[in-house]
């Protein structure tokens, strides 16, 4: 399954597993599934079969929210049972609202306190080096959560470590919670922050299958600092009445006009060479 074939299926088990759990969060998961397709299925060396593998990659997703996406690549990966993304956000399921590395192959620290992602995956990173592992680590964080100070303090232990085998990746879709992030706290200039604190920048289009997978080619690559990925995004991205509204932060597809619309709208985009799981006409 290419990238482009994975994003949609990222995106149509994200309206189904929030509309049949009534969990929240649905923009975010639209937003990041573009970063999440092309890391799954381009560059991070995975093991479905052996998910504890030493040698795979680490991925934190420190934007713990969207974990609905993490868990559909995984299901699409072979990690589990596809099946398993309907008990999402229910009594008793082990897919949790926020992503959880609970008996869940494939995750490796969970997440939902914003802020932890890149502390951890700065100390994953160090330990690769002192073990003289080759591992990378990537850290998906959103763009609100980069009003913690904890990202900042990583960053700065990052660049003086010279952690180049970590790279992090923002889901720049300028939304936060309730509101933008400039009325929020202001990350402008982003790039030149990132850039001060003597970080390599990749300063692209987040749902540009081709400009994600240059960005994390070269990140790879790149030796003597760390490196973030700026995706710059939309938030609820694919759904048109859920694009840039703030109000799908916090909702999901209700029966009806709601649900009926996403689908219809997916179904629009769908590439070649792939179904529909749910097997909605």
């Amino acid at each position: 399954m290419n990238s482009e074939q994975l994003a949609w299926k990222i995106r149509r088990h994200g309206i189904e597993m929030t509309h049949l759990s009534g969990g929240s969060h649905i923009a975010s998961v639209l937003s990041v599934a573009d970063i999440v397709a092309v890391l799954y299925a381009d560059i991070a060396r995975v093991f479905p079969d052996n998910p504890s593998l030493d040698e795979r990659d680490r991925i934190i997703l420190s934007k713990g929210h969207a974990g609905a996406a993490i868990y559909a690549a995984l299901a699409e990966k072979g990690f589990f049972d596809i099946e398993e993304l309907k008990t999402h956000y229910q009594n008793g399921s082990r897919l949790s609202g926020h992503v959880s590395h609970k008996g869940v192959p494939g995750v490796d620290f969970s997440t939902g306190s914003l802020g932890h992602g890149l502390p951890v995956g700065a100390g994953m990173a160090m330990a690769a080096k002192k073990d003289g592992k080759s591992y990378k680590t990537f850290v998906i964080l959103g763009d609100g959560e980069c009003d913690e100070g904890s990202v900042w303090e990583a960053a700065l232990v990052a660049h003086h470590y010279e952690l180049d085998n970590l790279i992090a990746i923002v889901d720049h879709n300028k939304m936060q919670s309730l509101d933008f992030c400039e009325n929020t706290i202001k990350l402008n200039p982003f790039a030149d922050k990132w850039k001060s604190f003597g970080w390599n920048v990749y300063d692209i289009d987040g749902h540009d299958h081709n400009q994600l997978k240059a960005a994390f080619e070269n990140a790879v690559k790149s030796k003597g600092a760390p490196s973030v990925i700026i995706a710059n995004t939309v938030k609820g991205k694919g759904i048109s009445f859920m694009e840039n509204d703030i109000l799908w932060h916090y909702r999901f597809p209700h029966d009806g006009w709601e649900y009926d619309n996403a689908i219809k709208e997916l179904h629009e985009t769908m590439p070649a060479g792939i179904t529909d799981p749910y097997d909605v006409k």
